[in-house]
């Protein structure tokens, strides 16, 4: 079943396409190669669409990378520690990234038991240096999701985020087929999500 979809606001429409990166994010159109570095980023800006985009994603795991030498496991948590719990990246998105800046030379990899570590090295720091600001603009938006989630009235609105990840995390990992099947499913997700924005607005 397909819904209409709507027109409505670019705060909605941001709304549900964070989703849909969360969608994606389980592995079915996840991408991490070819965009500009900090092409999102807006020093001072609030959390709008995407949390982190792959370009972005990119330069904070270097940063964390560069304050220490961390696991993938560790990364992962240190995101979700800077936006307070609200975002934390799928390994899926995480291990592969880890992977393309191991391969275009900008840390190192080191074995630590059945793990790997990676450490900064001297290319990936003049990375850092060189997209200085759209790697503070992609930390302040972590930041910034922290800050919301300790707004006292927004306690309701994460209940129900925290609800609809879980389902969305539900339903995808219980889905079968083939990519047409897989594709059918997403689109449904994604109507139902712009539906429920148009709805929000509305009130």
């Amino acid at each position: 079943m397909h819904f209409r979809r709507h027109r409505h606001g670019p705060r909605w429409e941001a709304f549900a396409e964070k989703i849909r990166e969360q969608i994606n994010e389980g592995g079915w159109s996840a991408s991490w190669g070819g965009e500009r570095p900090g092409g999102r980023g807006r020093p001072g800006g609030g959390p709008r669409g995407r949390v982190l985009d792959s370009a972005e994603l990119r330069l904070v795991l270097l940063k964390l990378i560069w304050e220490e030498p961390r696991h993938g496991y560790e990364l992962i948590k240190a995101i979700e520690a800077l936006s307070g719990g609200v975002y934390a990246p799928s390994p899926g998105m995480v291990y592969p990234t880890l992977t393309l800046l191991a391969d275009q030379g900008l840390v190192e990899e080191s074995a630590d038991g059945s793990r790997k570590r990676f450490a900064i090295n001297d290319a990936g720091a003049q990375l850092l240096g060189d997209e200085a600001a759209a790697v503070a603009a992609a930390i302040a938006r972590l930041e910034d999701l922290a800050k919301l989630a300790t707004r006292p009235e927004s306690g309701p609105v994460r209940r129900a985020m925290r609800n609809l990840h879980t389902a969305l995390h539900t339903r995808i990992s219980q889905q079968d087929g083939d990519d047409a099947v897989r594709r059918a499913l997403q689109l449904d997700i994604a109507a139902i999500l712009d539906e429920a924005a148009a709805r929000i607005e509305r009130l």
